[in-house]
């Protein structure tokens, strides 16, 4: 006897159902989109330490793209889905320069991070404080950008200290990446870097010194997701991270307070 057709087409409907529920394990494991966050070279290692946290936490993937803003803002301009400063003003000025960058309603504080002087192992001209910079031939190196904006004055406060440490600064560079390079490359050239504490780690063979509290200043490190974002949910669950007790060890680890 022949098999009805409705019998038949619902044979046909029921593979047609099974096949299809075969199929969706595999389309619920496709991968997570990749979260790109782009900022300076200065909290980098805290951040990718944080996204690899977050990644194995997640399983979501977290791109850290650091270093000067020239070398990464183009490629930010299409896919960033979060930047980052090394300082406040540094993520005003991005925003500033780059409207429709930046989502400023989202803007979150992090973690400071305290000043201090980089000099050569052992500290060989005993520096101390601020003062002992200004001694005849001590070889300053400066960063006057990228975060340490005008930061050596708020650190000396007085007409003449301010004077005096200009008068010993042999290089003014505008990037933490050219100071490290200047550091690294000219040991002879320059004695003392005014700069981050947070440096000191990523700097093997150099010494911290830590000056007396009313020659330290605090810059902050914000974050922000963009306006081109299409993982606003995910973005702020990786801020949520990084403001997180684990969050701040690492950045604690690397310098922050």
């Amino acid at each position: 006897m022949q098999t009805p057709f409705r019998t038949r087409l619902g044979r046909v409907a029921r593979c047609l159902m099974l096949s299809t529920l075969a199929a969706s394990p595999a389309l619920a494991q496709t991968p997570p989109q990749t979260l790109h966050v782009y900022g300076p070279g200065g909290p980098a290692t805290a951040m990718k330490e944080c996204a690899a946290a977050f990644t194995k936490q997640t399983g979501t993937p977290v791109d850290v793209t650091a270093g000067p803003e020239p070398q990464w803002l183009p490629q930010a301009q299409q896919d960033a889905d979060l930047v980052y400063g090394g300082a406040e003003y540094m993520l005003t000025q991005t925003a500033l320069a780059h409207p429709g960058l930046v989502d400023e309603a989202s803007r979150t504080s992090l973690y400071a991070r305290e000043s201090a002087v980089l000099v050569r192992p052992g500290n060989p001209l005993h520096i101390k404080r601020l003062e002992d910079l200004t001694r005849p031939g001590v070889r300053l190196l400066d960063v006057n950008g990228a975060g340490q904006m005008g930061m050596t004055e708020d650190m000396a406060r007085t007409p003449a200290l301010i004077a005096n440490l200009q008068h010993n600064t042999r290089t003014s560079v505008k990037t933490s990446a050219e100071a490290v390079a200047l550091w690294q490359q000219q040991p002879q050239g320059y004695d003392a870097w005014i700069t981050y504490a947070s440096w000191q780690p990523r700097l093997p063979g150099s010494a911290l010194v830590r000056l007396p509290r009313a020659q330290r200043v605090h810059r902050g490190t914000p974050i922000a997701l963009t306006q081109r974002t299409t993982q606003a949910a995910t973005a702020r669950q990786f801020v949520a991270f990084l403001k997180s007790a684990e969050g701040h060890a690492i950045f604690r680890r690397n310098g922050w307070e």
